[in-house]
């Protein structure tokens, strides 16, 4: 996180996301203890609202993404059906309602899914969380997305 990535907040009570800038982030995190008693890493980040709508005030709880990377048209599928085949990293395609490996290169990742550059076409269907009962020509039957 850096000065300038844009920040997404939502939950704050009204219609809609509002928009803002990273203005500041503190050199320096520190160790909280969580309600759940997990020690957690933190450090404090400032951000600056594009607009500050009349009804949001102070010690408001939101919640607020930082964008660290966008792009147009991203191919992408759910972290959840990527396996390591190797050094690489592959998927189960449904093909002919057969399971079949595909290595596929991936670029950014979130905590939830993944950029793929190379190895799959837009309109392939992928299976999520594949078990040791999923290999190469297995039959499988998929859900719609």
């Amino acid at each position: 996180v850096t000065p300038g990535d844009r920040l997404l907040v939502t939950g704050w009570g009204g219609e809609g996301g509002l928009e803002g800038r990273v203005q500041r982030v503190d050199p320096a995190g520190f160790t909280k203890i969580s309600a759940l008693g997990v020690e957690e890493q933190r450090v404090n980040v400032v951000g600056v609202l594009d607009s500050l709508p009349a009804r949001l005030g102070d010690r408001f709880r939101v919640e607020v993404r930082v964008v660290l990377w966008e792009e147009d048209a991203v191919l992408q599928v759910p972290s959840s059906a990527l396996f390591r085949r190797g050094s690489e990293w592959a998927v189960f395609v449904v093909e002919g309602g057969r399971a079949r490996e595909r290595v596929v290169r991936v670029g950014q990742e979130s905590g939830s899914d993944s950029q793929v550059l190379e190895g799959l076409t837009a309109g392939d269907v992928v299976v999520r969380h594949p078990t040791d009962r999923v290999a190469e020509g297995v039959r499988v039957r998929g859900r719609n997305p």
